[in-house]
């Protein structure tokens, strides 16, 4: 039991990493396998297998918006980012404990899946996900940039929307097709005007990471 429940109807900054900072997305199989599991586990009671879910989502027969519909979801997602050790997810509650079911029931898949395919044993990720609370618009358009800046900001690529595993993609596109965000009730978004707001502050963020990676080795000196 959380000591803080999660409030339904609430939006909330979910994040989880591995232990150890350990290294859970190898190539483009596993983020593709995590993506799958979070589209999957939306539902409360999902009517078909996952392997089915899979197969008819790779051959395009897979109706989204009609089988991720309100009324059955735990969660609605906001926004993604998967990095090479960790995961960040913008998630609005729908139902009663639905985050913590949804987070239990992704990163105990995705485990399953990991452990099996390394051949390895034990725990993947830190013990409880971490949870914020977004209390205002301003707030969660700025964390939508700071998500979506985080493989930039950790020089994995030089620009956000060359990172296939975030929806940043779904933020710069002008149609509803495919997309697993629902944000439109929440944010006033033009594609154009959003790409400036994330890309301009590209080096800012850069710097600041150097910067804070530059303190934590000072603070933590190895000699």
């Amino acid at each position: 039991m959380r000591k803080n429940p999660l409030i339904s109807g609430q939006t909330y900054h979910v994040f989880t990493r591995s232990i150890a900072s350990f290294k859970i997305f190898n190539n483009e199989n596993e983020f593709s396998r995590m993506l799958d599991v979070v589209c999957y586990y939306q539902r409360e009671k999902p009517e078909i297998k996952f392997s089915k879910f899979i197969q008819l989502e790779r051959e395009s027969q897979l109706n989204k918006k009609e089988y991720f519909s309100d009324k059955e979801n735990l969660v609605e997602i906001a926004a993604y980012c998967f990095m090479p050790t960790h995961i960040h997810l913008i998630l609005k509650q729908l139902k009663d404990n639905g985050i913590s079911v949804f987070m239990s029931n992704i990163l105990n898949s995705y485990t399953r899946y990991f452990n099996t395919k390394h051949k390895r044993k034990g725990p993947l990720w830190e013990a409880r996900f971490k949870s914020v609370l977004v209390e205002s618009d301003e707030y969660l358009i700025h964390l939508t940039r700071y998500i979506h800046l985080n493989p930039a900001t950790a020089m994995l690529v030089d620009k956000p929307e060359n990172w296939k595993f975030s929806s940043y993609q779904e933020y710069l596109s002008q149609t509803e097709e495919n997309k697993i965000c629902k944000y439109s009730d929440m944010l006033n978004i033009l594609p154009h005007s959003y790409r400036s707001f994330v890309e301009d502050r590209i080096s800012y963020q850069q710097e600041l990471a150097k910067i804070k990676d530059l303190l934590l080795e000072q603070a933590n000196p190895t000699a």
